[in-house]
């Protein structure tokens, strides 16, 4: 068994290999072919195994084929990153050893409290011991952030809300802006807080929560008889990687006693960018911070990463030992399981620590700075092109755009921009995805691999052009 994984795992290394080296000549993606799909889909299982080489033979024809494109230099949907090279060793090395993060005396363990010391160094985060964990993502980030905060809004009130459930509560009220990531919401429902307590408060143009326009919505529902308990900032949203103005957030939020959670999934490692970093005032006196190494980092799905300042107010949310799971190795910080809902935790911290260390804080730097230069430099080509709108100004590496010739009426417009995203995909040459701003139908492109040249940016604007005067 040994000499056949030894085998087969160096001609996983040289398919994957060839596979990376290979990207940026090929597609950047294409609709699978049906016949593919379709043998997927009803593929039995095998009766009898299948021997390591001619599964590394099947990823190689089957699967390596047709990938989401976020490798590419030229992909631009979504959030997702290109995986860093040493992530992927690191993600290799954690499956070989297989443990359950979850606490205990054991290298995954240390690890994992280093690199979060890490990332919060990255973005100025205060870091307490255990005052934070690596998480599947930022929406797992953000429930138990949430959790939290409604935790101590309920201590505030008397009630033991792990004991005596929500039900015991008034309605808690939170408050986010339209451009709040949906994952808000989801945790609002999961944690039984209800989305009609989620309470939408105005915007400016750009995306940004309006604080004045908070602070008289708190007074108003104080004055109702309400319990306001949070405030959610985006320290670059994904529409259009607006930061919002987290200094005077932080600042009402004290004044309030509300617990400030920032959103920084995508974007807070944008404060790395000299240009961009003055907007990322006061994230620092953030009550709770969700981050995700797995988008501007590149570290390979899953993670995400939560940052708290008070560790005891997270651990007394989730903490519990039963008997069987005892462990004075543990130390105080106790087990990782006693700050989240996971219980069995993946060896996440290797592939984190792979890639920052390959990469040292100047080299991550570097990346988020060439990626910030680029959205800037699309932003002009943007405004420069007579049959293109920009919908926002660029503060970090997203970038949201029209197609408006001269000439289209408002419906040509709204049908042809709501069709281009996926137009531009299909032609296999640069790929980006469609939103809606200000209630206008868009697309944006989002950059987070310091690959991408000037040339990629030529591309993406011929194809939409060209994708445009076809849709019409």
């Amino acid at each position: 068994m040994t000499s056949d994984f030894r085998s087969a795992a160096h001609d996983a290394v040289e398919l994957l290999a060839d596979y990376l080296e290979g990207l940026s000549a090929r597609e950047v993606w294409t609709p699978m072919p049906a016949a593919a799909r379709e043998e997927l889909l009803t593929r039995p299982l095998p009766e009898d195994g299948t021997e390591l080489a001619a599964l590394v033979e099947a990823i190689g024809s089957d699967v390596l084929p047709y990938p989401m494109g976020n490798g590419h230099p030229r992909f631009f949907g979504w959030v997702n990153a290109a995986p860093a090279p040493a992530g992927i060793l690191g993600s290799f090395a954690a499956a070989a050893v297989n443990p359950s993060s979850a606490g205990g005396d054991h290298a995954d363990v240390h690890l994992e409290r280093s690199v979060v010391r890490w990332l919060a160094e990255l973005v100025g985060f205060p870091h307490p011991a255990g005052g934070g964990l690596l998480t599947s993502g930022a929406s797992m980030a953000t429930i138990v952030a949430v959790a939290a905060a409604r935790n101590r809004a309920a201590a505030e009130l008397g009630v033991n809300v792990r004991e005596e459930g929500v039900a015991a509560l008034p309605p808690l009220v939170g408050y986010v802006s339209a451009e709040t990531h949906s994952c808000v919401r989801k945790a609002a429902e999961l944690l039984g807080l209800g989305s009609r307590h989620l309470v939408t408060v105005a915007t400016d143009a750009a995306g940004h929560l309006d604080p004045e326009a908070l602070r008289e919505r708190l007074r108003t529902d104080r004055a109702a008889g309400l319990t306001p308990f949070l405030v959610v900032g985006s320290a670059g949203t994904v529409n259009a990687g607006v930061v919002d103005d987290l200094a005077a957030l932080a600042d009402l939020c004290a004044e309030e006693k509300l617990w400030l959670h920032v959103d920084g999934a995508y974007g807070a490692f944008g404060r790395l960018d000299p240009v961009s970093a003055s907007r990322y005032a006061g994230l620092e006196r953030a009550d709770s911070l969700a981050l995700d190494p797995h988008k501007w980092l590149g570290v390979p799905v899953d993670c995400g990463c939560l940052l708290v300042r008070d560790t005891e107010q997270l651990r007394g949310t989730f903490s519990l030992v039963p008997p069987y799971l005892r462990d004075d190795a543990a130390g105080g910080l106790g087990w990782f399981s006693e700050y989240g809902i996971e219980q069995t935790r993946p060896f996440r911290s290797l592939k984190v620590w792979a890639t920052l260390a390959a990469a040292g804080r100047s080299g991550v730097t570097a990346d988020v700075t060439r990626c910030c230069e680029l959205a800037r430099e699309l932003g002009r080509m943007v405004e420069e092109a007579p049959d293109l709108e920009l919908l926002t100004p660029v503060e970090t590496s997203i970038v949201a755009f029209r197609y408006a010739p001269a000439g289209a009426d408002a419906e040509t417009l709204h049908r042809v921009n709501v069709a281009l995203g996926v137009a531009v995909q299909e032609r296999g040459r640069a790929f980006v995805t469609g939103t809606v701003l200000n209630g206008q139908e868009a697309v944006r492109a989002c950059l987070l691999n310091a690959r991408t040249t000037e040339d990629d940016l030529r591309v993406l604007l011929e194809e939409c052009r060209a994708a445009g005067q076809d849709l019409r």
